[in-house]
């Protein structure tokens, strides 16, 4: 079963709840296991980078199947390096996204980007819990 538009900002509105609690402006991304752009919401005073952070982060987490921060300490690696241009360079292996899974299978990702690595793989968590 693929994700859903109604379900994609779910897990956005999830990323940016816990953002409010956390006190940080954020912007929040969610794919589909493809990569593609479900969702997406940025919050009023996010920095405007944080927009390409969090989809790449995404991206990465939908196409690995893990935490793209579990990915960083590979990023170098000629495989990854090759995977990364070969999708054109959109994935950021950076902490900040995870998978979406459901049933053992990965539908997606989603990614959050302005605060830091670990505030952001807090929301991008407590997002995906809203599936």
């Amino acid at each position: 079963m693929a994700l859903t538009l109604e379900e994609a900002n779910r897990i956005a509105e999830g990323a940016l709840a816990k953002a409010k609690e956390l006190k940080i402006k954020v912007s929040a991304a969610v794919c589909d296991a493809g990569g593609r752009l479900l969702a997406f919401q940025r919050m009023d005073g996010a920095i405007w980078a944080s927009a390409y952070g969090c989809q790449g982060k995404a991206i990465a987490s939908a196409a690995f199947g893990r935490p793209s921060g579990d990915l960083t300490e590979r990023a170098d690696h000629p495989t990854f390096r090759g995977i990364v241009a070969a999708e054109g360079g959109h994935m950021i292996l950076g902490r900040g996204g995870v998978p979406i899974v459901r049933n053992g299978v990965v539908e997606g990702g989603c990614g959050v980007g302005g605060g830091t690595g670990e505030e952001d793989e807090i929301c991008a968590r407590a997002g995906a819990e809203r599936l």
